[in-house]
């Protein structure tokens, strides 16, 4: 038995990604272990199904604003490979991506996320005057700021009376997030979300305990307000009240709610593709410019780099557990003791694809309110592509130290690296 997992990395010209080998070696893969294989050239026209042997499909999404495009071409690719998600978890734009997937019907979801998309969009004139050299996306981006956007958000005009005007718990924001919930009722049958034809779990912070809590359609009935509250972020969106306590955006806390899935009970085999639209690795900023785009980045990427290696060990441990206990003699294992100790074990496996959504040309600190055409769609084809690419490979089909119950896929533009 081998006692590393083997790191395979298909690229194509652009080269592989050396701070993520550096990453995963750091995880336990030595050097050694590293091998290559060419990506397909073109995005296939038929591509795979994953088989239900490995377990339930889950659709991990980050919050992000109009990044959230990414995330609908990735669906879109899954879709069109006949991958539809048992389980979608989100947080923020990926809350509202998630409840337009699990709140329609497989045949109705790609229609129903053009739409709602289709909505968030600038307005042609707002795009030509994007299109102007320097000023042009600075003129755009203060155009959202202060007439928002009619199916998302409008001005709270109190609220620019001055930070100290007594507004309301549920008030106290710059912006009005009624439109939204409007949109969502339009566009998503709550009653199906509730009858759990696909799992829905949105992530919110809570404000008096500054806790995560996870909103999740398996143990209580959602409606728009658990969707709105994960993506109240402040002081733009005000807080949601939901069983008395107030909710503000999770991405305060976890911007990339993988442990929903790590910490779910009973834990399952799965195929978990985790959409990562914040970048958590980038050059040297040299002006401020730069620094506050990096600082975002790094802020709502949530650490899933050093949380995923974590998770790694973890997984591992529960399987050495499974293992030991495994090696008693049958009577030790029958004694309450062993038993409680074996309660620690696992066995699943889980096979998470981090999906990392490329930086457009120029795009900068404001790129999460870029709800450009262009933005939107440029975003849109990537997450497409990157999506279709992994599908083709479907790297969880390898072979893979059976003492590994966490093995992480990484898939870029030009690279898809797995770590078993």
């Amino acid at each position: 038995m081998p006692s590393h997992g083997t790191l395979k990395v298909y690229k194509n010209d652009t080269g592989s990604d050396e701070a993520v080998i550096r990453e995963l070696e750091r995880t336990g893969t030595p050097p050694e272990a590293i091998t290559e294989q060419p990506l397909p050239a073109t995005v296939p026209t038929r591509l795979r199904c994953i088989s239900k042997e490995f377990g339930q499909v889950v659709l991990v999404l980050q919050g992000g604003g109009a990044l959230g495009a990414y995330q609908v071409g990735v669906y879109q690719a899954l879709h069109e490979a006949g991958v539809e998600p048992d389980w979608v978890i989100g947080t923020s734009i990926g809350a509202i991506n998630a409840c337009l997937i699990a709140g329609n019907a497989p045949e109705n979801r790609m229609e129903r996320l053009r739409e709602f998309w289709c909505r968030m969009q600038h307005s042609p004139l707002m795009e030509l005057l994007g299109a102007w050299p320097v000023m042009g996306s600075l003129a755009a981006n203060l155009t959202t700021v202060t007439q928002g956007i009619p199916a998302f958000f409008r001005p709270n005009l109190p609220a620019f009376l001055g930070p100290h005007v007594p507004l309301g718990s549920e008030a106290a924001s710059y912006y009005d997030t009624s439109p939204l919930a409007r949109t969502l009722s339009e566009l998503v049958d709550f009653e199906r979300i509730s009858g759990w034809k696909t799992r829905l779990t949105v992530g919110a912070a809570n404000v008096r305990t500054s806790e995560m809590r996870y909103f999740d359609s398996r143990d209580m009935k959602l409606d728009g307000r658990h969707v709105i509250a994960s993506g109240a972020l402040p002081p733009a969106f005000p807080a949601v009240r939901i069983d008395g306590d107030l909710y503000w955006d999770g991405g305060i806390l976890s911007n990339t709610p993988l442990e929903a899935v790590f910490d779910d009970s009973p834990r399952r085999n799965s195929i978990v593709f985790a959409t990562h639209i914040w970048n958590p690795q980038g050059p040297d900023p040299d002006t401020i410019w730069q620094v506050m785009s990096r600082q975002k980045d790094i802020q709502y990427a949530s650490r899933t780099t050093s949380h995923l290696a974590r998770q790694k060990q973890i997984h591992r441990l529960r399987h050495v557990i499974t293992e030991l206990v495994n090696r008693l003699p049958e009577a030790d294992r029958k004694t309450q003791v062993i038993k409680e100790l074996a309660a620690y074990g696992c066995l699943t496996r889980m096979h998470v694809v981090r999906l990392l959504a490329p930086p457009l040309d120029g795009e900068d600190h404001t790129k999460d309110i870029d709800f450009s055409p262009s933005g939107i769609h440029d975003r849109w084809e990537a997450g497409y592509t990157d999506t279709s690419r992994v599908l083709e490979l479907a790297p969880w089909t390898g072979e893979f130290d059976p003492m590994e119950g966490f093995i992480l896929h990484e898939a870029r533009p030009g690279a898809v690296l797995t770590a078993g």
